[in-house]
């Protein structure tokens, strides 16, 4: 079975989604933002301080050469960014979480953790910021796509059994 590559702008719920097709199908799941932190032994957020953006890219790219020659049958969910990383299409059947900038938001501040959620999130300090690189991605995340999943107003087990549907 071809990997499953979950894309899409940070908080649309790539990681709860991965979660439950994890539940259930026989897949298992990885996120290259923690493959990321354990091969750097700090945070996103520490490596975008220390080192800046282009060093964080280079290292999804890195991580984007591994899960193409290494990895299959698995769940793969990503960085708001990985979609640019060139051998996407290498790495599987890639799958775009759509939904509106004001719901992905909404979602966030509704959260009951959304504290922390906006913690590890800091482009969501500046909301402005954040819309307009949502704007900038969603239409590249688009042209990247297999499979465009509307997110919004459906539950996270409907969406799991969407792409579980689509993929197969």
């Amino acid at each position: 079975m071809k990997n499953i590559v979950l894309i899409g702008f940070m908080g649309v719920g790539k990681g709860s989604v991965a979660r439950e097709i994890v539940k259930q199908s026989d897949m298992i799941a990885l996120d290259t933002d923690d493959i990321i932190e354990s091969m750097e032994n700090r945070r996103i957020k520490k490596i975008f301080a220390e080192e800046g953006e282009e060093y964080f890219r280079a290292l999804e790219r890195k991580v984007a050469l591994w899960l193409q020659k290494e990895v299959k049958g698995t769940l793969i969910s990503t960085g708001g960014g990985f979609f640019k990383v060139p051998n996407l299409s290498k790495i599987g059947t890639v799958v775009f979480l759509s939904a509106p900038f004001e719901v992905i938001y909404r979602r966030i501040l509704e959260h009951p953790d959304a504290e922390k959620k906006l913690r590890k999130r800091p482009l969501f300090q500046d909301v402005e910021r954040a819309q307009k690189l949502y704007e900038e991605r969603a239409v590249s995340y688009k042209k990247v796509a297999d499979i465009i999943i509307d997110v919004q107003d459906k539950t996270i087990s409907d969406i799991a059994k969407e792409i579980l549907k689509k993929v197969k």
